[in-house]
């Protein structure tokens, strides 16, 4: 009876301690993994004797989770891991897979093949397939990209208030006597075809003269080379910051754009899950762009590899997301595609049924829900191109109030001294010849808007023929 009590109790604890595995309350953790990982940046790099990097951050935080000590060694083949014909692995996979490494922590990308031979924690990072190109054999250019840095709803005010300030100078010009005073021979000089002219000139900073002599036509003068300053400071900035936008303007806007022009060399990373998307894809675009890659052999057998044929221009690469914005953020004279194919997830790659593989899992979510993963990937992939960055956007016409405020009150002030000017005189005039400051004020307005001369009033015309 005793012997079948202990034989009972020894049943209970191994199912009890089978039943805790498999919950993964208890894991049979070794003193120290062995991890192997490839040097890649930003992910695994040297630093002396030690490793740093996005990854060996990551690796230290699930450790401090889970408890465990580790080893780093790289990769001895510099290979991710892919199967031959013959059904082995090689790189990182091969190792865990031959129980040379424990763990495998790299940009490992999560694959149906390698989930069959290994283990897979949850992703870390999320990342797809785009294109790398250089800026400049990527960007296309039109006949009217010279308006770009304003909207046309700024054109369309640049154009009134340039007309509008051409008219108040023939206006203020005609009114003000100061324009008048000059013998026969030298007609009025301020036109409206030369009021025209001479805003323009000030526009582009040319000098259009001769300059207005009244105070009031200077006014109005200053306040337009204000507004011609500053404008042309807007232009030339918001100009300069459409030419080196990295997502304005892309001849190669994605995989389509990319399959069906032959001027731009393309090409992928050799062996790598990048390249087993389009083998396997029965997509039509991406079978030709496999089948282009296969007939021409444009593979890369690194990233840095493709990184470099891409600067050198003439050559997209095609590779992960998430390691091309690394490039763009290293080397200002890249940019990456907007289209992103193929989404899938980084992974840690463990032996085929490791009870270490919910643990992983577990502890990478809490990472991520801490905001731990975002700090690491903001702090791994810090851009030394920001300003390049910077989304351009046309000028709004709201943007140059500013602008157009100071415009108007020159123009308003610059009339109300051409009338003041013009009373004035009017009032001595009416002194002279003992009449109403009225009659004789409506009779210069009408001397000087309806005249015989257009160029001159009637009362310096009726003066020149008294004299002759």
């Amino acid at each position: 009876m005793q012997i079948r009590r202990m034989t009972m109790l020894y049943g209970f604890c191994v199912l009890s301690v089978g039943f805790f595995l498999d919950m993964g309350a208890c894991t049979a953790v070794p003193t120290e993994l062995r991890i192997t990982s490839i040097k890649q940046e930003p992910y695994t790099m040297s630093k002396g004797t030690q490793m740093e990097g996005f990854c060996m951050d990551l690796l230290s935080e699930i450790a401090k989770k889970l408890g465990f000590k580790y080893k780093v060694q790289l990769v001895k083949d510099g290979s991710y891991g892919r199967q031959d014909e013959s059904g082995n692995w090689n790189g990182m996979i091969g190792e865990v897979v031959r129980g040379e490494a424990d763990l495998a922590i790299a940009p490992l990308t999560l694959t149906a093949a390698r989930e069959k031979v290994v283990g897979m924690s949850k992703p870390f990072m999320q990342t797809g397939i785009s294109i790398l190109l250089r800026k400049d054999i990527s960007e296309e250019t039109g006949f009217f990209d010279f308006l770009t840095p304003f909207t046309a709803e700024t054109w369309v005010g640049i154009l009134i208030a340039y007309l509008g300030t051409a008219a108040c100078i023939f206006i203020v010009t005609r009114l003000s006597p100061c324009e008048w005073n000059q013998p026969q021979s030298e007609q009025n000089r301020f036109s409206f075809l030369h009021s025209l002219w001479y805003t323009a000139g000030a526009l582009t900073l040319q000098g259009a003269g001769p300059h207005p002599r009244a105070v009031s036509g200077r006014v109005i003068c200053c306040s337009w080379w204000i507004f011609s300053i500053v404008l042309l400071a807007c232009y030339f900035s918001n100009l300069s910051s459409s030419k080196s936008s990295d997502t304005t303007h892309l001849t190669v806007k994605g995989f389509d754009d990319l399959a069906n022009q032959d001027m731009i060399e393309y090409g992928c990373l050799a062996g790598s899950s990048t390249l087993a998307f389009f083998k396997n894809s029965n997509n039509p675009v991406y079978r030709r762009i496999y089948e282009h890659m296969e007939r021409t052999r444009s593979f890369v057998s690194s990233m840095d590899e493709g990184v470099r044929r891409a600067k050198e221009g003439n050559f997209a690469f095609i590779g992960e997301s998430v390691s091309l914005d690394l490039a763009v953020a290293r080397h200002c004279e890249l940019v990456r595609a907007h289209e992103v194919v193929g989404m899938r997830g980084y992974s840690i790659a463990a032996t085929l049924g490791s009870p270490l593989i919910k643990n992983l899992s577990v502890a990478i979510l809490q990472l991520s829900e801490a905001g731990e993963l975002a700090y690491l990937r903001s702090k791994w992939w810090a851009s030394s191109c920001m300003a390049d960055k910077a989304k351009f956007s046309a000028m709004q016409p709201h943007s140059l109030k500013g602008m157009f405020l100071i415009l108007s009150l020159g123009l308003g002030l610059g009339a109300l001294l051409a009338v003041l000017e013009l009373t004035s005189k009017s009032r001595r005039s009416a002194a002279e010849q003992k009449k109403s400051c009225c009659t004789i004020l409506t009779e210069e307005l009408s001397l000087r808007l309806r005249t015989n001369n257009p160029n001159k009033p009637q009362e310096n015309v009726d003066k020149d023929k008294e004299k002759a």
